[in-house]
């Protein structure tokens, strides 16, 4: 769906909100900058959205958005009470708003000057990539915080002083979790947070993504800094790794003719239950010249994707391996359902056949255990996670937050490639356990 007006048109953890009492900043310094700084990640409940809060403005006030691994830049609504002395327009033109790659201008706003009306200032496309609603905005700099710890007591901050940013409208928030105002961009455009904080703090350009599940605590982790879990488990070294992709054609809601994909793909070869082979139709895991196909990682989708002959395959084989198990009646979205109280439970989940995840060699398998491939349902039941995408996705299979949860992900954007260290409970530890600092 898509809603173009005219131009200019739950509550977190306590871990979550004790990062965010006021506290003296750090700005970044020849030097002297941060060599990481984090958002803190919680799951909504009610939507399944992956939402984190950050400082921005003067005076700072704290704010709630929806974490996504696509988007061109953060977007947040104006609209609704953006009180700041500090922002500042980015003129058309300008260095900025050509790396922005917009060819968008603002000039015809007769109202008092205020973030959502700025003549002479360049103007971009924000959308809401959960209900695929876009409008346009105007581009502009404001202060924006982060911590530079995660721990159960508040550290300081490090002060980004013109972090810029897309302008949203009210309506564009509808469909995101309670209270969020809008959403952070971890892709690879210039202007989504990867990219500008290194440039901005002048640490490396990757990220560590650990999603949590429900009434749990994980984080983003921007530039050098340890994967450290308690107790003691250092995951630094451990990862494995395997190219991260580029599709050649933009997979976003608003794009221009030539522009390449910014979300993060991935090389999947094969997939594996139980450690068999499940036959596919392996040209749909393959990008093709129209950008059809291929696999890539996605926040705002709650649960894995797959194209339609792949998830008949994949439940099929699943099926087959569980035929032990008494099945119950599908629960929506979900095909493949068991009964809950005859599985057993174990460190890594419901007791079920792992499901393996081949990139380009057996030795770059994400394996997925109980935890990451089954979801409990209301009545009971005990649901595969894979939800069928139809016979003519865009992405053949795209793999969504759940699978991700209480897996730590490193986006290396330099080197082009996915860092992965299936669960953390195998490990006997979770994104909660996550601390610097």
């Amino acid at each position: 769906m898509a809603r173009m007006p005219p131009p200019l048109a739950v509550a977190c953890t306590a871990l979550l909100l004790l990062l965010f009492v006021s506290v003296s900043p750090c700005r970044a310094a020849s030097g002297g900058g941060p060599s990481a700084v984090l958002l803190p990640v919680s799951k909504d409940d009610a939507t399944q959205q992956y939402v984190t809060m950050f400082r921005q403005r003067t005076p700072q006030a704290p704010l709630k958005a929806v974490l996504d691994l696509a988007g061109a830049t953060l977007w947040v609504d104006c609209e609704a009470g953006y009180v700041s002395s500090s922002y500042a327009r980015v003129p058309c033109g300008s260095k900025q708003c050509r790396l922005a790659k917009t060819n968008a201008c603002t000039t015809s706003c007769d109202g008092a000057p205020s973030p959502a009306c700025l003549n002479d200032t360049c103007g971009g496309f924000p959308e809401n990539t959960v209900t695929h609603v876009s409008t346009s905005g105007n581009v502009i700099t404001d202060v924006l915080s982060l911590p530079t710890t995660f721990r159960s007591a508040p550290g300081p901050l490090a002060t980004a002083p013109a972090f810029l940013f897309t302008c949203g409208a009210t309506f564009l928030t509808e469909g995101l979790a309670a209270g969020a105002t809008g959403m952070v961009s971890l892709s690879r455009a210039r202007f989504a947070f990867p990219t500008q904080l290194a440039a901005t703090f002048r640490f490396s350009r990757k990220f560590a993504l650990c999603l949590p599940p429900a009434a749990a605590a994980g984080v983003v982790i921007f530039g050098d800094a340890p994967y450290v879990f308690q107790p003691g488990v250092d995951l630094s070294k451990s990862l494995i790794y395997t190219p991260l992709l580029v599709n050649p054609v933009s997979t976003g809601g608003v794009s221009t003719k030539g522009d390449k994909s910014t979300e993060y793909f991935v090389g999947l070869t094969r997939i594996k239950v139980n450690g068999r082979a499940v036959p596919l139709n392996t040209t749909l895991l393959a990008i093709n010249k129209k950008g059809v196909g291929g696999t890539k990682l996605s926040t705002v989708t709650p649960y894995t994707v797959l194209e339609t002959s792949i998830h008949k395959a994949v439940t099929d084989a699943f099926a087959a391996e569980t035929s032990m198990i008494p099945r119950v009646p599908a629960v929506a979205p979900f095909k493949l359902c068991y009964d809950g109280s005859k599985v057993a439970g174990t460190r890594v989940g419901p007791a079920v056949p792992t499901v393996e995840l081949v990139f380009q060699s057996e030795a770059t398998s994400w394996v997925v255990f109980g935890a990451n491939s089954m979801v409990a349902t209301k009545g009971g039941a005990l649901c595969l996670g894979v939800v069928d995408g139809g016979v003519a996705p865009e992405t053949s299979v795209v793999i969504g937050g759940h699978m991700m949860e209480d897996n730590l992900l490193e986006f290396d954007l330099v080197g082009s490639r996915l860092g992965f260290s299936s669960s953390l409970l195998f490990r006997q530890t979770t994104c909660n356990n996550f601390r610097l600092g």
